[in-house]
């Protein structure tokens, strides 16, 4: 993980934002499948059932990426995901992203932790 990240900075990654700053889910362009999530930890559990046909249209724009990196703030885990191969099956991808994804969120709670420890 990269060091430095303060406690202000893991904590905003990781609260739960607004419904309209959600990440919408389509399957193609403006066809939303009524899946909004609003927290990190909420796109790691809806992606482990999610329609494969939205995780492959969303990641072939770099929608994930570019949410997580202007919404939620997270520059690391939008770079770690953007090394992901592109050209691998729904179900690899997905698996990919969630164990990605799900390993941030510990570091990020890890960080939390140690910051929260009197010194």
């Amino acid at each position: 993980m990269r060091q430095g990240i303060s406690k202000v900075d893991a904590s905003r990654i990781l609260e739960t934002i607004s419904f309209e700053k959600g990440f919408h889910f389509n399957t193609e362009k403006g066809v939303y499948i009524g899946i909004t999530v609003t927290s990190l930890s909420d796109f790691a559990a809806k992606l482990e059932t999610l329609d494969e046909n939205s995780i492959l249209f969303h990641y072939a724009r770099g929608d994930f990426q570019k949410w997580i990196q202007d919404t939620l703030g997270d520059e690391e885990l939008a770079n770690r995901i953007c090394f992901i191969q592109r050209d691998i099956s729904g179900e690899k991808l997905r698996s990919q992203l969630v164990k990605i994804v799900q390993k941030r969120i510990a570091e990020l709670k890890t960080q939390l932790q140690f910051l929260a420890q009197p010194t």
